[in-house]
């Protein structure tokens, strides 16, 4: 355990402002080991800092129980989170959900799910002493102390929210990450990517995720924003803004939304006939549905669609040079029809040292989450 004035030794050669920030910012913290971290053995700066050339990602906060039997992964939505208790040996033992109490700039989201995590523990019989730690998957960036750069759909602003939820757990080990990220390194350890080592996990939802794993570590960025492939820029001339406050985001078209208002434009400017025109709310599935049924129409929409989110594979691709996609969230339910779309167009796009990269769908379907969050607490 460092004591305060180690922790404040070893911050003095910090070098730049992010670590004389999260110095600041930590002043109060009780428990001063939370300032330092821990790198090849050596100890040096907090998240983000630079000692030697070296970028630190990697936090030595509360440890990991080495003799616990079993762990929480816990994936915070909008509309629900789902909690998922699993034995370190990865076996999803139990599921559950609980609605996201959003009121108040959701200050209940995190006392909730310590309350769920705790009657459960009351069901099962065991203590703290039998956990690992809990892993948390949040959407929006998480840097490496486990602080949250705002969640928008949550009303959350920026605080620290391993520490918060630690101390709703009586002190035990939390690690948090983006959601996107958790969701990958799930796949990656227990889903459509395992044996594989550089992973990029997309997500299409009510917005576009993605997870960036390399060389099995997940590609966090300096506070965690990295992988926000949905706000790609793939349209000029998109007279709608996107919630990030841009135009042309690959959000806008690849996620259910962004799939639902492409069809309603599609309907509006042609005036081919369609099985689409005849419902009154339309979604995603349906636009998809309507594909498989040989729907012309729709499957304009999907050329449209499939060159969009080929496009922005295409440029993730460039950057981090991935052996597999993998798709998950609720669009990718299309199923195997999407990734046809898709395919054609990332390969024609893409750099050719990336072409044989695999596209495949998600395995975990919605557990992905809970299972890399629980991942982030299981050595």
């Amino acid at each position: 355990m460092a004591s305060k004035e180690q922790a404040k030794k070893v911050l003095l050669v910090a070098d730049n402002d992010a670590n004389r920030e999260i110095l600041k910012y930590n002043e109060q913290v009780e428990n001063y080991n939370a300032l330092v971290i821990k790198y090849n053995g050596s100890r040096v700066p907090v998240a983000g800092g630079k000692y030697s050339g070296r970028t630190i990602t990697n936090i030595d906060e509360v440890e990991i129980n080495p003799n616990g039997k079993y762990a929480y992964g816990v994936d915070i939505g909008g509309t629900t989170v789902k909690i998922g208790f699993f034995s370190t040996g990865g076996e999803l033992l139990d599921k559950w959900e609980i609605p996201t109490v959003k009121t108040n700039q959701g200050e209940q989201i995190l006392p909730d799910i310590a309350k769920s995590i705790k009657e459960h523990m009351g069901k099962k019989n065991i203590t703290f002493d039998d956990l690992t730690g809990v892993g948390m998957g949040a959407p929006g960036p998480v840097d490496g102390l486990g602080v949250i750069y705002g969640a928008a759909n949550l009303g959350w602003g920026t605080f620290n929210i391993s520490k918060r939820m630690s101390e709703l757990l009586g002190g035990i080990c939390v690690k948090s990450g983006n959601d996107a990220n958790v969701a990958a390194l799930g796949e990656m350890w227990k889903g459509g990517a395992q044996g594989y080592h550089h992973v990029v996990a997309i997500t299409l939802g009510t917005g576009v995720g993605a997870g960036v794993i390399s060389n099995e570590k997940i590609l966090a960025g300096c506070i965690g924003a990295a992988g926000e492939v949905g706000h790609i820029h793939v349209v000029d001339d998109e007279p709608d803004t996107c919630g990030c406050g841009n135009q042309g985001c690959l959000e806008q078209y690849a996620s259910a939304t962004g799939v639902v208002k492409m069809a309603k434009r599609k309907l509006e400017s042609s005036k081919k006939d369609s099985s689409l025109r005849s419902l009154k709310d339309i979604s995603a599935k349906d636009v998809w549905d309507a594909v498989k049924a040989g729907d012309e129409l729709a499957k304009e929409l999907a050329e449209e669609f499939g060159k969009l989110l080929g496009k922005g594979l295409s440029f993730v691709a460039d950057v981090v040079n991935p052996e597999i996609f993998v798709i998950g969230g609720g669009v990718s339910k299309a199923g195997n029809v999407l990734i046809d779309y898709c395919q054609k167009y990332y390969v024609k796009y893409v750099f050719k040292g990336s072409r044989d990269a695999k596209i495949v769908l998600a395995a975990l379907g919605n557990d992905g989450g809970i299972y890399g969050a629980a991942k982030l607490v299981i050595e």
